[in-house]
């Protein structure tokens, strides 16, 4: 492209003008193969990893097609380093793999099959594989014979050396479940109810080549294991019953709330054919075993002290689970990992609105889960109607000189939160509440005192981490009736709360320069406005209405700007825009 808006430096990095006419097919290529890591008004600056090229290439994406978009938006011609490189990135996937055979005693064996021998060589003295491929075939000088119980360690171990497996291992059928969907859903029993075609793509993505074989056989690599990576609202609960209903077999699933927990067990009751006692819940306050099991991250890996066992992991091996389904899977704890390292073969479905994790895990997601199997970008599903239409507007507040001498006078991480609850907050809190009338709005934040009193000073309902259960399931469904026409809420909202009607979210606090954070708290809103009967909405008036707004109020000349600008990070790159204001400027030009 003459005059491209990349350009490509020597380092992996690419820098993308934000304001070109090329910018959006330039991102959207991008987004299959490279990680953005900086998002500034005019200038969006990406990088190429290996994750996010094996990620690509686990999708179908050839190394020629990666080098093709990197040329075709090119300003200058790209350093030839970055375009070798990415090649011999994407070359590495692809030459391990990971199957079955029997011995000649008919006892079934796990194999890594390396693609050379000088390989095979260099993989069995790298620290950390050295343990697992000790019995190299005395035939095939390319093949090793593993114990299958290491099967999650050696992948993990394999990304870590740089060399990612390709699973053709099968997995075990697990006990059978008879779940069909509905035609209609119990709720709505007068409108047809199905599958929206990229839901399906997903399902189809995730199922193809193990659905309809043996339990042991699988006919491509990961199928039967991944991630599916969609935003709030577009019906991931949707896709992972679907999978369900494919793989036919008794089902665990993991959600990060208790709240999560029992909208999961409200759906699988709506839309397929299971009735109550085959779905159990496996809470802290319950804890049932059924055929299909819901259970919270956090009482799998609650423990009565520090140095005591997690004794809840039992869970998984209390039934003959065929599927483990992740939601919010970047959520997933480390003793979760751990175990799930143990159980490679039985299948596994990851669901998510981002593959960012704060702690960077993400080469065990793509390790122990399972490689990216079907990603939407936020905005086509905007532009097709099936989520709400976001406008995001930062508004930078001034701080009161008394609370600006005291964030000077603090240490780093004191002055944040000093920024964060900048009592000036509290006015510009109402002032938006006042530009939009009557949208069911949330206001949150991180921050427990600053929560409370801007509560008490709007008259309106507070659910914090405190807050019992009961409570807030009577305080969610109040909202959702459009009885409460406000909610503040901390972090426990983040994460699996359905509030389809909410429309509008001033963000007052947040944990420090979290993407992942800012990406969940947007989706609060995305769930569509206008009902769906499977087909995108096509009136003007319904597009209209499903419009969502998303203000984040933020300390003037703090460190909070410069975490908020980490936080945006995930947003842009799914094509959202930050607009800044100044909380001085007038109403007009404050209304997103």
């Amino acid at each position: 492209m003459p005059d491209g808006p990349l350009i490509i430096q020597s380092d992996h990095t690419l820098l993308l003008e934000v304001d070109h006419a090329g910018y959006a097919e330039a991102r959207n290529d991008l987004l299959g193969f490279a990680e953005l890591v900086k998002s500034p008004e005019h200038v969006h600056t990406y990088r190429i990893t290996p994750l996010s090229v094996w990620n690509a290439r686990a999708a179908g994406m050839t190394a020629d097609r990666m080098v093709e978009a990197l040329e075709w938006h090119a300003r200058f011609p790209p350093p030839g380093n970055v375009l070798r490189e990415l090649r011999e990135q994407a070359g590495r996937y692809g030459r391990l793999r990971l199957f079955k055979a029997r011995d000649a005693d008919f006892s079934e064996d796990l194999r890594l099959q390396v693609d050379t021998a000088e390989l095979a060589d260099q993989l069995s003295k790298t620290k950390g594989l050295d343990k697992h491929l000790t019995q190299r075939s005395t035939t095939d000088p390319t093949v090793f014979h593993l114990d299958p119980g290491a099967r999650g360690h050696i992948k993990q171990a394999l990304i870590k050396a740089g060399y990612p497996a390709e699973d053709y291992a099968g997995y075990t059928g697990g006990a059978p479940l008879d779940l069909r969907l509905r035609d209609t859903t119990v709720q709505h029993p007068d409108r047809p109810f199905a599958l929206r075609p990229y839901q399906q793509d997903a399902v189809d993505a995730f199922t193809r080549g193990v659905v309809g074989h043996d339990d042991n056989a699988a006919s491509e690599a990961g199928s039967g294991s991944g991630v599916i990576v969609l935003p709030c609202g577009a019906g991931k609960t949707v896709i992972g019953i679907a999978a369900m209903a494919a793989a036919g077999t008794a089902t665990l699933i993991l959600a990060p709330s208790t709240t999560a927990v029992r909208q999961w067990i409200a759906e699988l009751l709506d839309k397929t054919t299971l009735e109550a006692h085959q779905v159990a819940e496996y809470s802290g306050s319950t804890k049932d075993i059924a055929e299909v099991t819901v259970a919270t991250y956090q009482v799998l890996t609650s423990r009565k002290t520090k140095d005591a066992d997690h004794s809840h992991l039992e869970v998984f091996d209390r039934k003959d689970w065929g599927l483990i389904v992740y939601d919010e899977v970047h959520l997933l704890p480390a003793p979760v990992f751990a175990v799930t390292a143990t159980i490679q073969s039985r299948r596994r479905l990851g669901l998510t609105a981002t593959l960012v994790r704060e702690d960077g895990r993400e080469e065990d997601v793509f390790a122990l889960i399972g490689p990216k199997k079907a990603d939407v970008p936020w905005k086509t599903l905007e532009g097709q109607g099936w989520i709400a239409k976001a406008r995001c507007v930062e508004v930078r507040v001034a701080m009161p000189d008394d609370r600006l001498r005291d964030y000077h006078a603090a240490d780093r991480r004191s002055m944040f939160r000093i920024a964060s609850e900048n009592p000036a907050k509290s006015e510009q809190v109402k002032r938006i509440l006042k530009l939009h009338p009557g949208e069911p709005a949330l206001v949150i934040g991180m921050y427990v005192d600053q929560l409370k009193a801007l509560a008490a000073d709007l008259d309106a309902p507070l659910i914090v981490g405190t807050t019992g259960q009961r409570k807030r399931d009577a305080l969610f469904d109040a909202f959702r009736k459009g009885e409460i026409p406000v909610l503040v809420v901390s972090k426990v909202a983040n994460f699996a709360v359905d509030l389809p009607d909410a429309s509008l979210a001033v963000q007052v606090s947040g944990t420090f320069g979290s993407r992942q954070e800012e990406a969940q708290r947007l989706g609060r809103l995305l769930r569509p406005k206008a009902p769906k009967t499977g087909a995108a909405p096509e009136s003007q008036q319904a597009a209209e209405a499903n419009q969502a707004h998303f203000y984040s109020l933020v300390s003037r000349d703090t460190n909070e700007q410069e975490f908020a600008l980490n936080r945006q990070l995930f947003l842009c790159e799914q094509g959202y825009q930050y607009r800044l204001v100044d909380a001085e400027q007038d109403d007009d030009v404050l209304r997103a």
